[in-house]
């Protein structure tokens, strides 16, 4: 098996089984934040019972979505030079570890939410808060991808860590359900946990926090840190000089390899209708299809499951064609399948047509990173990460104002999945337009 050349870079240096286990197992982790208190619970907590009855004209869902705006607008300016400093100062893994802690104890502190609306702030302060440190945690982590596999494995590790976030996520999620939530009246779940002044959510919070931390460090013991590359102006550039250093480098970039810069362009489109997929499902579910609301948490257990064995399989055949056939199959298979949604009706056509879209997301998400790793120069995977969030984060309100603005012009949630097939297509064709990488050692 072949190892990426540039050793100075650390790529393809850490290649061991037990490394890529406990590099997967911070996806695995970090499904904590993602699922737990992001998507189903700590939030849907935050508006549905501390600002439930929040006085004034604004909505706790208004103030949620504001929060996470200005959570976006940060990670958006500080994403590209972050991953700039930790390729300069060979800090990868120390800079992964510090986010990774701070995200946890922003998790932690999420016990002190109440179940009182004066507790809104708070609730919402500590959500951005780990909104920030959590993305900008990918950063590091997916510039480690090529320190732990090679140019012949890469799809498949990339997979494997995408499958290992969805399982995670759906353990920690029937963990959570069953123990601390499931069932009515003054306790839930099998652990009988008072729901009083929201004790029960509380505690999920501190267990999703524990979960991650615990799973957190596998990574930081068994992968090795990256040699320092870049011994320029990088390494001591303050935070302002960094963005001249950001500059130089793009402009560098552009000269050398314009399809990196095209293609995150072209990425930033797509993956925001990946999200947009699992954003909008469960309303689409709930409010065309007729599944039950108590339902909507199987289906979604069900479309990680589909969507990580599709990582995992996708892997391989990245590994054999390249990243760019497997995200161009999984858009054109996506889109068929949501012009199949948009005709059909009921639970059931839900449930065949939904999995099966959700089938190419997981391929979809784990070779976008790898197209990207194959085309980052060798020493620079944290700028390039840096400028992937950033980019995605640039583009995120396109799914949602598309989907909202079909919904709202033709009078029904079924029309909003018009706008997502929209950024998924214009996704697709500035695809089509950027050369696939390399495959060869010489990535």
């Amino acid at each position: 098996m072949n190892a990426f050349t540039d050793t100075a870079s650390g790529a393809g240096e850490a290649a061991t089984r037990r490394q890529v286990v406990s590099w997967g197992l911070w996806d695995w982790g970090s499904a904590a934040f993602n699922a737990v208190i992001l998507t189903f619970v700590f939030s849907v907590y935050l508006t549905d019972a501390v600002g439930d009855d929040l006085p004034g004209g604004i909505s706790a869902s208004t103030w949620l979505g504001w929060s996470l705006g200005i959570a976006g607008l940060v990670i958006a300016v500080t994403a590209p030079v972050s991953g700039q400093r930790y390729d300069a100062a060979g800090r990868r893994k120390w800079s992964l570890g510090i986010l990774t802690a701070v995200t946890v104890a922003a998790m932690a502190a999420m016990y002190f939410v109440r179940d009182d609306y004066h507790y809104l702030w708070l609730g919402l302060v500590l959500l951005g808060v780990a909104s920030v440190m959590a993305e900008l945690a990918q950063v590091p982590y997916n510039s480690m991808l090529r320190q732990v596999s090679t140019p012949d494995d890469i799809g498949r590790v990339s997979g494997f860590g995408w499958a290992m976030g969805y399982f995670g996520g759906i353990v920690l999620l029937l963990l959570c359900y069953t123990g601390f939530i499931a069932g009515d009246g003054d306790t839930r779940g099998f652990l009988q946990v008072p729901t009083e002044d929201g004790t029960n959510i509380r505690l999920v919070a501190l267990f999703a926090a524990v979960w991650f931390a615990v799973f957190a460090v596998p990574v930081l013991l068994a992968v090795p840190e990256k040699p320092v590359a870049r011994g320029d102006v990088a390494r001591r550039a303050g935070f302002v000089e960094s963005y001249r250093v950001l500059w130089r480098d793009l402009t560098e970039l552009w000269r050398a390899d314009r399809r990196t810069i095209w293609y995150l362009g072209a990425s930033a489109l797509f993956r925001d209708g990946l999200a947009g997929v699992f954003t909008f499902g469960a309303v689409l579910a709930v409010t065309v299809y007729g599944i039950g609301a108590g339902d909507v948490l199987i289906f979604g257990v069900a479309a990680n499951v589909v969507s990580a064995v599709g990582a995992l399989v996708a892997g391989r055949v990245d590994d054999r064609v390249g990243p760019k056939a497997v995200i161009v199959g999984s858009l054109v298979a996506m889109i068929a399948t949501g012009i199949v949604l948009l005709v059909v009706s009921g639970p059931t056509m839900f449930w065949i047509f939904g999995l099966v879209l959700c089938l190419f997301v997981g391929p979809a998400q784990s070779s976008a990173r790898t197209f990207l790793a194959r085309l980052t120069p060798p020493g620079r995977e944290g700028q390039m990460f840096g400028l992937y969030a950033t980019t995605g984060r640039a583009v995120s309100f396109l799914a949602p104002t598309l989907f909202g603005f079909f919904a709202w012009w033709f009078g029904t949630d079924r029309a909003g999945i018009v706008g997502l097939l929209i950024v998924l297509g214009a996704g697709l064709v500035a695809l089509l337009a950027v050369r696939a990488p390399e495959t060869s050692a010489t990535v």
